[in-house]
Parts: structure tokens; sequence; C-alpha cells
């Protein structure tokens, strides 16, 4: 009895073994950067002298007198990013010119010295508000770069301005979901009056580590970005537009043999695509202006990027597993254009029809194996519920399964979404798809690195009523948590005429 309780005790415990969640693979992603995958789209918002002097980088010598906006309104501005889909704002609090949006201590150049609400106005804490009452992520940008600051190339700027700018900002406007760094670092500028150039060692002034430390502690749940993460990436380029494949791990390189990587010192260009084996979990951020420059000038009034454009970035970066970070730049009054707020609305309405529902909601699965036979656990009934991290697995030694779905009737269709569990990591590195057409299963699309988000936009719309997944290339066992189908709604750059359009 003894010998044969043993048996159905090692019995239960294989069974429970065979049971357990795959093993991770790789960089994993921390809690900071789930939430900020699933932000998916935010707004960065140019905002200050460069608006007045119709520039798009300031020397660092303007008078504070200049930036008088009369009808500033950040619930216009905030409202119009909501409707347009975007869950968050960044705010550049402060540009190269050195010129403050908050009452900061560390610099007379700032707000409190402009007739802005007569030297009480603070246009941070006002975006605050707004994202408060419209529940939507804050997140700020403070320029490294200060072409105003006389202590601009000293370790004293560093320490005694720029840090403690960062102090204020995280202590006082938080919660934060990003905080951002670009590597426009040097140059010339003002500087207090010294009208030089100026250039710093890209890989140690700001020391970073020490730097990203201010972040760490006051506001831990914020991810970093810049060309160095640690966080996450920036894609390499200004387009919106991450690479077709694009991991999200991956380790910045110096442009210099020797030489350690930093903002502004990297090889930019690698982080369009990432690397398969990346040290890190740095997934990639698209940013992109909604009209031809990040600030407004009124020479682009009506050249903001059409509805039908803002989608086609979309699947090129969310899509891609990135997020899509767009330039949004209120006039000299304080308000975003009509134009621009219309443009935004129909995008977010687009967005909304097409992915609203899942046409592949009540089909049926027919999977090549599913992960210890557990269906509840590890079943592909997982991939369309409303949970990102449920998932279909497989056993540890099936990496190329197939899935079939079953849709139980004729469905229309031209987007497909994919999506893993990336607390796992990312693992899947080639699919096929394929649907049952004429009485055969033609393909129909392929897609590589899957990750947390990818969309694959047909070329033509698919009619079936079955549609199978391949699984092509997985270094291990895959931990998918997502399949959608969709309908791209109708073209919509008609009601809007194709005079305003700009690419």
């Amino acid at each position: 009895m003894i010998k044969l309780a043993f048996i159905f005790l090692l019995l239960a415990c294989t069974a429970s073994f065979g049971q357990q969640a795959p093993k991770p693979y790789g960089p994993l992603p921390t809690q900071a950067q789930l939430n900020w995958q699933e932000t998916e789209m935010y707004c960065l918002i140019h905002f200050g002298p460069d608006t007045y002097t119709d520039k798009e980088w300031g020397y660092g010598d303007e008078d504070p007198a200049i930036f008088n906006p009369t009808k500033f309104d950040a619930m216009q501005i905030v409202g119009a990013a909501k409707a347009g889909g975007f869950k968050g704002i960044l705010v550049v609090a402060k540009h190269h010119d050195g010129f403050c949006l908050w009452p900061t201590k560390t610099t007379e150049h700032n707000i409190s010295h402009s007739p802005y609400k007569n030297g009480k106005g603070d246009i941070v804490k006002e975006f605050k508000e707004a994202c408060d009452k419209l529940h939507m992520k804050l997140g700020i940008y403070c320029s490294p770069w200060d072409r105003n600051s006389a202590l601009y190339g000293k370790t004293e700027y560093v320490t005694d301005v720029y840090r403690k700018q960062l102090q204020e900002l995280y202590t006082h406007y938080g919660p934060l979901f990003i905080t951002w760094f670009d590597g426009a670092n040097g140059g010339d500028g003002y500087y207090g009056g010294a009208k030089e150039v100026r250039k710093i060692d890209r890989s140690t002034y700001y020391d970073w580590e020490t730097t990203w430390g201010v972040v760490r502690k006051l506001q831990p749940n914020a991810v970093i970005f810049g060309d160095v993460g640690p966080d996450v990436r920036w894609v390499g380029n200004e387009n919106g537009i991450a690479g077709q494949t694009c991991w999200a791990t991956y380790t910045p390189h110096a442009p210099e043999a020797g030489k350690a990587p930093g903002n502004g010192f990297t090889k930019d260009r690698e982080g369009i695509q990432g690397q398969r084996a990346g040290q890190y979990w740095m997934p990639a951020e698209c940013d992109v202006p909604l009209r031809p420059g990040w600030f407004y000038h009124a020479s682009q009034d009506g050249k903001a990027k059409s509805p039908d454009t803002l989608l086609s970035l979309y699947y090129k970066s969310v899509g891609r597993g990135a997020c899509l970070d767009l330039g949004l730049s209120p006039d000299k009054d304080g308000l975003l254009s009509k134009d621009d707020s219309t443009k935004l609305t129909l995008f977010g309405s687009t967005l909304y029809d097409m992915f609203y529902r899942n046409l592949a909601k009540g089909a049926s699965f027919s999977a090549s194996n599913i992960r210890a036979g557990n269906e509840a656990k590890f079943g592909p009934a997982n991939l369309i519920d409303d949970d990102r991290y449920s998932y279909w697995a497989t056993d540890d030694n099936v990496t190329t399964p197939e899935l079939i779905i079953n849709l139980h009737r004729s469905i229309t269709f031209d987007v497909i979404r994919l999506r893993e569990n990336i607390k796992l990591g990312q693992r899947i590195e080639e699919v096929a798809v394929d649907a049952w057409l004429n009485g055969q299963w033609q393909q129909i699309a392929t897609a590589t690195s899957i990750g947390g988000n990818r969309l694959i936009k047909l070329p033509k719309t698919i009619e079936t009523n079955k549609v199978r997944l391949r699984i092509t290339k997985s270094p291990v066992n895959i931990a998918l948590s997502d399949f959608g189908l969709f309908n791209e709604p109708r073209t919509i750059t008609s009601l809007l005429g194709s005079k305003n359009e700009s690419n």
C-alpha cells in the first residue's frame, strides 16, 4: 500500500509540474515597462518661447515677456489627445532654450518672469490637473541641454541646476508614467551672455546612472526614455516608424570604440529594429510631430497629418511592438487649432470603430498542442478573452505549433492582431497565417518579432470562415496571449479634403 501511494504521489507531482508556466526567455519587462506598453500612444506637447519666435530650437536669449498665452486651455489640448485615442501626454517642461514652464527656483528664466497670469502661472501644473480630470497619464521632459544657463558645460550645471529641476518636477507633478531624456546636447547658445559654442562629453557629462537615480527615487513607477534607455529606447528616427522586424530587446552601442554609449551618443540606427540577442528589455518609442514641425508655426496651419496617415503610422509603430509618441503644438493663444483637433478626433474614431469588436470572438479552436493538455490554463480560448496576459502555451519541446480558428460564419477582415505574454519574454520569431479559400488553405500573411503587439495590415480584405495560425520559428515553446481579426474602417481622408494631407 505504501508503494502504491508513493506511485500515485509521484504521478500527481509529475502532472502538477507539467502544468507549470513556461520558463521565461531572455530579458523581461518590469511592471513600469508593462504599464508603458499598454499605454500604446501618448502626445508630446511642445509649447514655449519658440511658439512665439517661429523657431524649433531657441537660442536661450529669449525674453520671458514674449510668453503670454492669453487663452491657454490645458483641458482643450489634453481633451483633443484623449479624443484621438491617446492615453497620456508628455509635457516639455523645458526645451533647449532653457525656459521653464513652472516657477522653478533653479533659474530666473522661467514662467514667473513672464506676463502669463501676472507671473503666477504654472503650465505644468495646469497640464497635470487636466490629466487628472480626464484620467490621462502624465509624463515630463526637461531638456538636459540648456542654452540659457551660464553654467552649462560645467559640473555645477548638472548637480546644482539640472538635477534640482528634475527633483522639483518629479516631486510636485507626479505620478508620472514616463520621464524623457533626449540626445540634443551641446552646441552654440546664449549661455548667460557668453554667446559661444560649448561641447560636452556625451558619454560622461550627465553621469546618467546618477541622474536616472533621481527618477528611481521620486517616480519609481515611471519608465525612463532615452537613446540608451534604460527602460525605453528611441527608435532612431523622427518619422514615427519602427522596423518591420522590431525586437523589444536591445543593447545600445557607442559610435566610438572604447567609449560608453550615452543619450546623443549611440549608433541610433540600431534602435529601429533592436537586436534579437539584446541584453536589455528596452522596447522602442516612435516619435513624430502631428504637423511638419514640433513647435507651432502659422505657416504650417492646415498641414497636420491626416487621420489616414496617422493610422498608417499606428500600424508601423504600435503595430510593431513600439509606442507612438505624437507631437502636438499649441498656438500663440495656447490652443490646438481646429484642424489639428478635428484630425485627432477622426483618427480616434477610426481606431475605436476598428477595434471595438474582435471578429474572432465566438470562434472555436483546434490546437496541435496545449501545454500538459490543460485547456483551462494554457488553452487557445485565452487568445480571445480580455486578459492581456492569459495565454495559449505549448509543451517545452513544441516550438512550431499550429492553430485552426473556426469562425462558424463567413467574415471579412483585413487586420490581424497577435500578442505574446511578454511577462515571459519575447519568444516567437516568425509566424504565418492562412485562410480557407476555395476549398484549400492559402497563405495570406507572415510576420516576425511578435512581442507585446503585432498588427498585420493585409493588402486586401479576406472573406473566410476558417483561419490557420502557424508558428514557423521560435527558440522555445510559445506563450501567445492574443489573436484578433478586425476590419479597417473606410478611408476618411475624403471627409477632410485631400488638400490638407501631409505625409
